[in-house]
């Protein structure tokens, strides 16, 4: 499975983007997929999974009630709506699939797409 990740931007404090995550490959509506980030200086966060049809979803706390993870099996595609963003999400956002779907700890990536960079001013 290849990735491709777009969306990123810069964006105040308050306000909102949507990230977008295309996948090649057959296998795509079988797969769990999250997205992930990476701010300056830091390790590599679990942001948010969502399994395979799309029927579940769990987030990091950092980012719950503001972001929503969410698919498009028909169009190979996953997306991370952003909203109420603060300075502190500035990151480089990463999606992946997943070895599996957990909604009780941030579960294991397996392949990893292209990073977006994602600036929020303050």
């Amino acid at each position: 499975v290849q990735l491709q990740a777009s969306g990123g931007g810069l964006v105040q404090a308050g306000g909102s983007l949507r990230l977008s995550c295309a996948a090649s490959g057959r296998s795509f509506s079988t797969i769990a997929m999250g997205w992930f980030r990476q701010a300056p200086g830091k390790e590599r966060e679990f942001v948010a999974a969502i399994n395979w049809s799309g029927g579940n979803t769990y987030y990091a706390d950092s980012v719950k009630g503001r972001f929503t993870i969410s698919r498009d099996n028909a169009k190979n595609t996953v997306y991370l709506q952003m909203n109420s963003l603060k300075p502190e999400d500035t990151a480089v956002y990463y999606c992946a699939t997943l070895r599996y779907y957990s909604s009780v700890e941030p579960p294991p990536p397996v392949y990893w797409g292209q990073g977006t960079l994602v600036t929020v001013s303050s």
